[in-house]
Parts: C-alpha cells; structure tokens; sequence
C-alpha cells in the first residue's frame, strides 16, 4: 500500500516534473547533523580496505589474524588514533538485533562512531522489472535501520546496473524518493556514492539528486572511481559536481588501477581545493583501494587529510 506521499511521488514521476522538493509538504525539514570542526576529529576509517583482514567471505589473512566487524572501531584507534569508523554491509555478519546489539555496545565501549555505512546491493532501483524496484527499496531501508540504531548519520546506497534497463532518471527518483523519505524519519542521510561508471555516473548521480530534490539525499564524492573510468577533466567536474552535493561524507583516495588495470593517481590538492570550495563540513572516510598495505596506505591518506582539508 502507498502512503498519500508516496502515491504524489509516482504521480510526480510519471509527469515528469521534479519531486520531493523542500517546502512542498508541510513535514518537510533539513539535516541538521552537529559534525565536528577539527580536522583530524573529522576523519573516518572505511572497513572495505580491510576485507581481507575482518572476518567475512573475503577475509585471506589466517584465521587466527582476522577480526570480527564489531572490533574494527577499538582496532582502527589503536593503529591510527581514529574513532570514526565506515563499515561495509560485506562485513556485518548479520542485521538481527542481536548482532546489532552487540556491535552497538562495541562501539560504546571503544567510544566508537560510524560516520557512515557503505550499502551495496544487487537490485537496481531503475530497473523496468517493478519487482526489482522494490526490492532495492527494501533493502536500502532495511539498512537505514540498522544505521538509526546504530545512531550513525548516514547511509550509502549503491545503484547497481539493471538487466533490463539503461539508467534512467525518473525511475531511480522515483524509488529513492520513497527511500529518503522513510530515511529522513529516522534521522539518517542516503547518500549516493560516483562508483560503478554505468550506473553511477557522478552527472547521473547529480540529476538524480536534483529530481528528487530532499535535502536528505544527498552525494557521496569518490576521489578516484570517476577518474579510474574517465578522461581526467570529465572526473574532476563530475567530482566537483558531487561535492556540490555533498553533505555527510566523501571517500579520500590517492590512486586506483583503472580498467586497463593500470595506476591512476588522483591530484590530491585539486581534489582538496573542489572539495574546500563547496563548503563540505562532513566527513572524509579514508578508502585505500591500491595494490599494497592498507595500513601504511590509510596512515598516508591521514596525513594528506590533514594536511589539505580546510
């Protein structure tokens, strides 16, 4: 069943006029997350770097050497002084309240925070197939609970590429809008991340923001995946344009192997500079994605955070 505002988004959507935008509904109001203002204090640390050392289907250290999701935050403070944290849903062993539970007392104890939960899953929320839909929405809000609970300001949800279909605007508005407005109750950000150069290009991405127009969804700009896929100038005003529309965290990196498998370095003061310019007070989640050691890659991404965020 369709709520009344659910039923005045497909109807939106089907006449092609841009939805959800602020002040339409009495209801509506903005993010208004306290985040903190010193540099280091607004560093996070993203889990996925370290898939092959948490326990999980991509674990590849000895058994004995992995460890479990819920001791990631106490880890990443020991190793680099960091309490905030960006776990991948890769690395949750499971979502019933009791692991919830007990990842939540982790983090209280260790004074732990997620900044962020990276959501990926399968379904397209463009897809033509309606049941696809569907099942992205669902799961995408399935994971704004989780992050309620576990009181972290946002999510980021992937758009997959669809069997049946090209990207298409209106449909992965349409879907999203429903998503943000359930996530918007909870007090948690979808976030919208430029990876998969298909299905989310970093203009794609933009426009798609921009029809829904709910300051609760919001970009999540990827220092390097544009620039992996793409001709350096397309990334940086793909990426500039992201960070436009940022709001509660963007993904720091330094190089990663493009699809001919070959280094791409990013220009870390240029990227800084967009991302200093448009006024982004969120978090920077450190994402090592190169050939070589996560932990000296990470610290090194610190140090450059550190040096060049304003």
């Amino acid at each position: 069943m369709l709520t009344r505002r659910e039923f005045f988004l497909s109807n939106a959507v089907a006449a092609g006029i841009a939805i959800f935008r602020p002040g339409i509904f009495a209801g509506d109001f903005f993010p208004d997350f306290k985040f903190p203002s010193d540099t280091h204090d607004r560093i996070a640390i993203a889990s996925y770097p370290f898939r092959e050392f948490i326990v999980g289907k991509e674990a590849k250290t000895p058994q004995s050497a992995q460890i479990q999701l819920e001791q990631f935050a106490a880890h990443v403070q020991e190793k680099f002084g960091v309490r905030n944290i960006e776990p991948w849903t890769g690395h949750f062993p499971s979502t019933d309240q009791k692991y919830l539970d007990q990842f939540r007392t982790a983090l209280e104890k260790s004074n732990g925070f997620v900044a962020n939960i990276a959501v990926d899953g399968e379904s397209s929320p463009y897809a033509l197939d309606r049941k696809e839909r569907e099942q992205a929405i669902s799961f995408s809000k399935k994971w704004v609970d989780a992050a309620a609970f576990l009181r972290a300001p946002g999510i980021r949800t992937n758009i997959p590429s669809a069997r049946d279909a090209q990207p298409q605007v209106e449909r992965a508005a349409e879907s999203l809008a429903r998503v943000v407005d359930y996530a918007s109750s909870k007090n948690v950000v979808i976030n919208l991340e430029n990876d998969n150069p298909v299905s989310e290009d970093p203009f794609f991405l933009v426009k798609v923001v921009e029809t829904v127009g709910n300051p609760w969804l919001r970009t999540l700009p990827d220092f390097a995946n544009s620039l992996a896929h793409r001709e350096e100038e397309y990334a940086y005003k793909g990426f500039s344009a992201m960070c436009d529309h940022a709001y509660s965290i963007c993904h720091v990196k330094s190089m990663e192997l493009n699809d001919s498998n070959n280094p791409v370095h990013v220009d870390m003061a240029r990227a800084f500079d967009l991302l200093n310019r448009s006024g982004f007070k969120g978090y920077c989640s450190m994402e090592f994605d190169s050939p070589g050691d996560p932990y000296s890659g990470t610290k090194d991404l610190i140090a450059s955070t550190i040096k060049l965020l304003k």
